[in-house]
């Protein structure tokens, strides 16, 4: 489902609503009737993620301004409180200490009838100004054809760039300022989308990132400047799609929309990082610093899966972290009935190599999630890889392979022998040996290691997979029934490849499968 397009006919399902808006008090006090049996199936679906970012129902997708502040990491979301479906977009509140652990606090953002954003409050991002946290996000509202920045929606919706300002440390109380900060693309400009502002400081001036689009031209980031977050003056295109690659349809088709593009600075270089037609990209280059033009040296995908969104922050300690939405791969018709859709992603370290590749690596604090580790006897690793399970698909794995040896496969799935795989893993060595993804290889695979590391999570439903740190790939999987099954990992050939194997089973991170 394209997250943008608005969902037409919907129903609303009130007993949702209501769980959500007792969530951030732990549902106490609900209607038994409306609630109870509610929570009860959400806390026992066992494709429910346990240790994931997830509200307590519903829908959810892009992470919005993640922020460190005050002791405490924020993370804002996109969500619908009307049911496990895309719509209604709200700006969903959780709070933690570490990143990993997480409770729910009530709605930030709300669409504003009569407002700049009264069909919607889309992505952003929160930057501090005046030591005050503040919101700049796209409001949607319906407009005639002419006004419109998604024109190819029914009705057309005009996007502009609002403001709103926290009046508390808890980032819980929230003024909007009444009118846009931006109310529109610059003169002359016929773009096929317009939002996802993404601010950043530097010198005297703030300089924000706009995900857009030029009709017939392909996707673009627009760049301007600010002196206090309110008045803004358009520059030039930051980045543009390469000329005769623009994957559209027609001049008003949404796909050609570089979406909430992310601007800064990593390891001597910059990095932008934007997402369009179902992937998010990045590219790596020097900065004009006089000219604020952008040289783009390397690209790539920022992941090869369901993973879509991504927004970066920085930790308590100044690390780059990225976050991302993870969609579901499944039937609308199934998630509506499960009663939630999708999550946010683990958070990621990034950084880049010396010559400017993106790399990544969880963030590690989550290694406190780790529970009892699996018993393996290096000189055992196939017997011990025969007889792995993680409970319940609840896990974290590292396998390290020597690349020169003999090629090997691997599949993740079900222990039973003979299941279907949920992932499968080949490599072959050698001059034009590579890695293979389900049987699809990993474009430009290049590794000057000596070995090849399998680093993943399992939750549930979901497979976030690093592969040396430079690759990532996010794989949903359902499975039928009320239990999940134990996990596994199988071997086809080329066990004499692997060297090492660390295997640990992980701590939910609330009893109940809420997240809070």
């Amino acid at each position: 489902m394209n997250r943008r397009d608005f969902v037409a006919s919907i129903n609303s399902l009130a007993a949702l609503r209501l769980l959500n808006s007792r969530a951030a008090q732990g549902l106490s006090g609900a209607d038994p009737d409306a609630l109870g049996s509610l929570a009860a199936r959400l806390a026992a679906d066992p494709r429910r993620p346990q240790f994931h970012l997830l509200p307590a129902a519903n829908w959810m997708n892009d992470p919005n301004g993640p922020i460190y502040w005050k002791g405490k990491y924020h993370m804002f979301y996109q969500y619908n409180p009307d049911g496990a479906y895309w719509g209604n977009m709200h700006w969903g509140h959780a709070v933690s200490s570490d990143m990993v652990h997480w409770r729910h606090r009530p709605v930030a953002l709300a669409p504003t009838a009569g407002g700049p954003d009264a069909d919607g409050c889309f992505t952003g991002t929160a930057a501090v100004l005046n030591g005050r946290v503040t919101l700049l996000y796209t409001g949607v509202k319906a407009a005639s054809r002419a006004d419109a920045t998604i024109k190819n929606s029914n009705p057309p919706y005009r996007e502009t760039q609002c403001m709103a300002i926290a009046s508390d440390d808890g980032l819980e109380a929230w003024s909007k300022l009444p009118a846009p900060v931006l109310d529109a693309p610059p003169p002359g400009l016929q773009v096929t989308g317009f939002r996802d502002p993404s601010p950043w400081k530097q010198g005297d001036w703030w300089y924000m990132t706009i995900g857009s689009g030029i009709a017939g031209q392909g996707g673009a980031v627009l760049l301007y400047r600010s002196r206090d977050l309110q008045s803004w003056q358009y520059m030039h295109l930051l980045a543009q799609q390469s000329a005769g690659n623009a994957p559209f349809a027609g001049p008003a088709d949404a796909r050609v929309v570089w979406e909430c593009p992310e601007f800064f600075a990593l390891n001597g270089r910059h990095v932008l990082i934007y997402s369009t037609a179902g992937k998010t990209c990045w590219q790596s280059g020097t900065l004009d610093q006089e000219q604020l033009i952008f040289h783009p040296e390397k690209t790539g995908f920022v992941d090869y899966g369901s993973f879509y969104a991504a927004k970066t922050q920085l930790d308590a300690d100044g690390n780059r972290i990225l976050w991302g939405w993870i969609q579901e791969s499944r039937p609308e018709a199934e998630y509506r009935a499960a009663g939630w859709a999708s999550m946010m992603s683990l958070p990621r370290r990034l950084s880049l190599s010396a010559d400017g590749e993106l790399q990544m690596s969880f963030a590690p604090q989550l290694a406190q999630l780790r529970g009892d580790k699996l018993p393996v006897n290096p000189h055992e690793i196939p017997t011990a890889m025969s007889s792995l399970r993680l409970k319940h698909c609840c896990g974290e794995v590292r396998i390290s392979a020597r690349k020169d040896s003999e090629p090997f496969q691997l599949s993740i799935g079900n222990h039973t022998a003979g299941a279907e795989p949920w992932l499968t893993i080949d490599h072959a060595p050698g001059p034009n040996g590579g890695l293979l993804i389900d049987g699809r290889p990993l474009p430009n695979f290049v590794s000057d290691q000596d070995k090849i590391t399998l680093h993943f999570y399992m939750d549930g439903s979901v497979i976030e997979l690093l592969v040396n740190d430079s690759y990532s790939l996010t794989r949903r999987f359902y499975f039928s029934g009320d239990t999940a099954p134990d996990a596994g990992i199988h071997y086809g050939a080329g066990w004499h490849a692997f060297d090492s194997l660390d295997c640990w089973q992980i701590h939910p991170i609330s009893r109940d499968r809420l997240t809070s």
